[in-house]
């Protein structure tokens, strides 16, 4: 059987350049890897004859030859034979590793190894009152955390000495292994990923070049905050090891109950208490606002339990601008208690000629008297 075009393999024009080239090649190679062509038996040789066109095609004088000879220009060992993977053994690996990344979100990447040894987050978490969380504050806070050591600046080595290259790994972190096309990467057994040595550990550290001390910082709380906000202080966190960045801070925030208050975002509300006089005459009154202020409120005559009234703007700030939202003052009328025999005495006299003064009850019981001659019927 003759072999395929090797562009027509790819999926590219002759004219295509070598970034085109590779594109395709990832693109080919991730759709036909066995490993997620399991059930189709076809799959490992279309894969083959994928690696064997980019083995020539990415490889400028191959490509030229090819160009203008065909096949013919690979035949009697002149270049890479069937799988594609004979001279230039290297580079293969190196292209396929971008294959094996995406499959497998593996590191088969060469180069220097990056080893930040970042420090780690830290968490705190902050109780704040209502009242703080209206206006806003700046808060002193103490936090246990890993503070770079002073004695060697960080580096680990005793008197601030620098520490030496690892020879196992020559400052990789990681040892490679090569197995068929593939490159295995582990962490250096002697350096232990750090890419470095140190020969005379730092006494007061260890050689973490870190130690662990409280920290008391100030920390600006905004106004508007609510329970969940979270407050990201960089470089805050832990030092990295051997002076490696920090890491960050995250101040967790949690507004506490209110005694008055309720919340809802940025609106507040305040149920209050009204006599039965009072809600039934109306009047007016004075209400407690989130500022420590007060607010006149007029009830209207009649009022009945759960009615609500708005205080426009007399709510929370909102966190990150755009004002402020509102207050509802909820009626509660007082049923009253311990009545002496002569309110007693008044309100039965009043409930004897109040019969027109309850609607809600007049429609109430209309309809159950209306219910119940239905059953009857």
């Amino acid at each position: 059987m003759a072999k395929r075009d090797f562009y027509d393999v790819l999926g590219v024009a002759r004219g295509a350049s070598t970034d085109e080239i590779k594109k395709a090649y990832r693109r080919q190679a991730k759709e036909l890897h066995p490993d997620r062509n399991k059930d189709d038996p076809q799959a490992e040789t279309r894969f083959k004859e994928v690696n064997e066109a980019y083995e020539v095609l990415k490889d400028a004088g191959k490509k030229s030859a090819y160009d203008r000879f065909g096949h013919a220009a690979f035949e009697g060992g002149m270049g890479g034979g069937q799988g594609g993977h004979h001279g230039g053994h290297g580079d293969f690996a190196s292209a396929f590793s971008d294959i094996f990344d995406d499959l497998f979100g593996g590191g088969m990447r060469g180069g220097p190894r990056e080893r930040t040894g970042r420090g780690s987050d830290l968490r705190y978490n902050l109780r704040v009152t209502l009242e703080e969380a209206h206006r806003g504050l700046r808060k002193t806070i103490r936090v246990p955390t890993a503070v770079t050591c002073t004695a060697c600046n960080g580096t680990g080595a005793e008197s601030g000495a620098e520490p030496t290259t690892c020879p196992t790994c020559s400052g990789m972190g990681k040892v490679r292994a090569q197995q068929g096309f593939f490159t295995v990467e582990r962490t250096c057994p002697t350096c232990h990923g750090a890419g470095r040595m140190i020969s005379n550990p730092c006494r007061a550290c260890g050689g973490g070049g870190r130690r662990q001390e409280e920290r008391t910082l100030s920390v600006n709380i905004p106004a508007g905050v609510e329970t969940g906000t979270r407050i990201r202080l960089a470089g805050e966190g832990e030092a990295g090891l051997r002076s490696a960045p920090p890491g960050d801070l995250y101040i967790f925030i949690e507004v506490q109950e209110h005694s008055i208050f309720g919340r809802d975002g940025v609106n507040l509300f305040c149920r209050v208490p009204v006599s039965m006089a009072s809600a039934t005459l109306g009047g007016d009154m004075e209400v407690p606002t989130i500022d420590g202020g007060r607010s006149r409120v007029k009830i209207p005559p009649g009022s009945q339990s759960g009615r609500q009234m708005r205080l426009k703007g007399k709510g929370m700030p909102a966190l990150r601008g755009g004002g402020s939202g509102d207050m509802y003052i909820e009626l509660m009328v007082e049923t009253p208690v311990n009545l002496t025999s002569r309110q007693k005495d008044l309100l039965r006299e009043f409930d004897a000629i109040s019969a027109d003064n309850s609607p809600e009850s007049s429609s109430f019981f209309g309809k159950v008297r209306t219910f119940w001659d239905g059953m009857k019927g």
